[in-house]
């Protein structure tokens, strides 16, 4: 999968989590449930819409219990799904970006704020999550680390 459509699925799940604790829900499930079966060549709408709503209620559940990794999982499922729909109808790339735009501009989203991060001794492998981007970071200190040049 091309990194910009993982990318969007990835941008896609979060916003869809996110505005499931909103006022607008409503007006998003149906939008979503629209674009899905629209992408899955269905006009079970209703259908679509339950699966959001087991959702929502999955989310609200682990928010009430403190539990971060079952809200984690509910952005992860949909992220999972979007991954499939790009995967299979990249055209959906276009559909899925403006909805995006209209249930959450860019100004709702948050700001990007500048971040930064020390890492003192040893030797870092993996991946680094920030803010919403993704990278792969190798960092290796030293008594001595290397000066740019």
């Amino acid at each position: 999968m091309e990194p910009e459509l993982a990318a969007l699925a990835a941008a896609g799940a979060t916003t869809l989590v996110q505005q499931m604790a909103t006022d607008g829900w409503a007006a998003v499930r149906g939008r979503m449930a629209a674009f899905l079966a629209r992408r899955r060549d269905t006009a079970d709408e209703e259908v679509l819409a339950g699966e959001l709503e087991v959702s929502r209620a999955d989310l609200a559940a682990a928010r009430q219990d403190g539990d971060e990794s079952g809200a984690a999982g509910v952005t992860a499922f949909w992220q999972l799904r979007l991954r499939r729909l790009l995967s299979e109808d990249p055209a959906a790339a276009a559909e899925l970006r403006a909805l995006l735009d209209e249930v959450a501009p860019e100004t709702e989203r948050g700001q990007v704020r500048e971040v930064h991060n020390t890492v003192h001794g040893g030797v870092h492998h993996g991946p680094v999550i920030q803010a919403g981007v993704i990278s792969g970071s190798h960092f290796t200190t030293g008594p001595n680390p290397p000066q740019p040049g």
